[in-house]
């Protein structure tokens, strides 16, 4: 019974932000007037207010309450972009291998990361991304078919995942974790990479205003890659 409170808190937050009814920066109800309203625990309306502020939907503000957060994306030290248009904006060709594209039973991690319940279905695609011909990056990823129901149907010859997504979804939040790693023999020959060179992982969840949409391992080889940005203080 929590859980179902638990989900219908989050639909009716979101139909009532999606209708225009709150718009940008109005109060939320406060978890007490939730449990009062659903006739649930104070708990249950916690955590269906805290997974919301998780997924970039609502805002804290400490001592004043849960808002509706702001539209405007916001600027992150890693940037989330397209690799088919970073490798074209050098001038180099870029080619992709779709090596899988199916659905499969979500083990526990995949499960969690997704927000969803272990063995249920989800997509899962891997891929090879290339410059020049050489390959740069492996790409797995598992995608919540509740929000993106056509992932499957979809040619990523001609369209990256990370268009697709941004097209059907559009990103409000994202984090990342990054580490060198040394690849597994498989990994290391998807990526014609010689015994003994260190990779770079970034593993990377991605979400919309919907939930969480994406959990992605992208792999790099160390030679063939780096991480760099801009940072302006004000």
């Amino acid at each position: 019974m929590a859980t179902a409170k638990f989900a219908e808190i989050k639909d009716h937050i979101r139909r009532h932000i999606e209708s225009g009814e709150w718009a940008e920066n109005s109060r939320v109800p406060s978890e007490n007037q939730l449990a009062e309203q659903f006739g649930c625990s104070r708990m249950t309306a916690r955590r269906a207010l805290t997974e919301l502020v998780e997924a970039g939907v609502l805002e804290r503000s400490q001592g004043l309450g849960t808002f509706v957060a702001s539209l405007k994306s916001q600027s992150s030290i890693l940037s989330i972009r397209n690799i088919a248009d970073e490798i074209k904006g050098r001038g180099h060709g870029y080619s992709v291998q779709v090596l899988e594209l199916e659905s499969i039973k979500a083990i526990a991690p995949i499960a969690i990361a997704l927000g969803l319940e272990e063995g249920i279905g989800v997509y899962y695609s891997l891929l090879v991304h290339c410059e020049q011909g050489v390959p740069v990056q492996l790409e797995e990823r598992f995608v919540n078919p509740e929000l993106i129901p056509h992932y499957l149907q979809q040619d990523f010859g001609c369209q990256t995942p990370h268009e697709y997504l941004s097209l059907v979804a559009p990103l409000t939040e994202a984090r990342h974790t990054i580490e060198a790693i040394m690849p597994k023999e498989q990994v290391r020959s998807r990526l014609n990479m010689a015994e003994g060179e260190p990779c770079l992982q970034i593993i990377r969840r991605t979400w919309s205003r919907q939930g969480v949409v994406s959990f992605a391992r992208l792999i790099h080889p160390g030679n063939r890659f780096r991480l760099g940005g801009h940072l302006t203080f004000k």
